[in-house]
């Protein structure tokens, strides 16, 4: 049987200091990756695993990304004058693709804080959350498995991916058994960025969670953590160490291709490696690249 569809929750109110002054006036999440915002890779891997109910949990200076998915019909209307209907195809996609939704966060007070905002809208129901700076090829579905395994364990799911130990201070890491899947391991506990000596292992999280609707009062009761904010990292380490309040925590281990956009130099590499896969731009792009890295021998 095909996962029960379920709603998403996307956070989206970060101020993207990373990426000033380029964030001063556009949301980060709109910053092109090729020749689509960020947000929209995200929106639509939502829609390929069967998601069509989405809560976007922005802040101020924010509109840009319901103006994206909301209809510009002077634009189609010139689009369809001119006969560019590739371009009318694409731009009325964006529209239609799902039912987005936006909540306001109010005080910057965290991820977890983001996701509890999203309470009322996704109601008594598992749902899901993906962060924007984590783009995950399409090719390489996650999503959907997350959620099979989430509805045949009645467990919280959230996503690891193995990193060289020397980068495992830059992510959450997770402490974990495995269990009679290879691709999944049950967790025991997380801990936020350690040092390498003091890492359980090196699975990373990465920004995918599927959760039960406990962790919104787990979430209510959470105090400020790291930052001074509510970490949903912390949410989730006593969901792991209590497995009363919600059953398991477990962890889908992701060895597929992921575009890490969250930093400048990485954000660059997404780009290219996106774009040297697609047909339009691959071939050109490829000898450019080829011609650029012999000039440098």
């Amino acid at each position: 049987m095909p996962p029960s569809p379920i709603k998403a929750v996307i956070p989206a109110a970060g101020l993207g200091t990373r990426f000033l002054p380029a964030t001063k006036a556009m949301p980060k999440e709109m910053l092109p990756v090729v020749d689509k915002p960020a947000i929209q890779y995200v929106v639509e891997e939502a829609v390929a695993a069967g998601i069509d109910d989405i809560v976007m949990i922005i802040g101020r200076n924010k509109n840009a990304l319901a103006n994206h998915f909301d209809r510009v019909t002077e634009l189609e209307h010139t689009l369809e004058r001119k006969g560019d209907h590739g371009k009318l195809a694409q731009v009325m996609e964006t529209s239609s693709m799902a039912d987005i939704h936006f909540v306001r966060q109010g005080d910057p007070n965290g991820l977890g804080h983001a996701v509890l905002r999203g309470r009322k809208h996704v109601g008594n129901e598992t749902f899901a959350v993906m962060l924007g700076d984590d783009l995950i090829d399409a090719r390489d579905p996650l999503l959907p498995r997350m959620i099979e395994v989430s509805q045949r364990q009645s467990a919280t799911v959230i996503a690891l991916m193995e990193v060289d130990p020397s980068q495992i201070h830059l992510y959450g890491c997770a402490d974990v058994e495995t269990t009679d899947e290879p691709d999944v391991v049950r967790v025991k506990g997380l801990v936020e960025k350690p040092a390498a000596a003091d890492a359980p292992s090196n699975l990373a999280i990465i920004g995918r969670y599927v959760l039960k609707p406990e962790i919104f009062d787990v979430l209510a009761h959470t105090a400020p953590g790291k930052g001074g904010e509510i970490q949903l990292t912390d949410a989730l380490e006593e969901l792991a160490a209590d497995e009363t309040i919600a059953g398991p925590v477990l962890g889908v281990i992701f060895s597929g291709r992921r575009y890490d956009t969250g930093d400048r130099l990485d954000y660059l590499k997404s780009n290219i490696l996106l774009a040297l896969d697609r047909d339009d731009l691959g071939p050109d792009l490829k000898s450019f690249v080829q011609d650029l890295a012999s000039s440098f021998d």
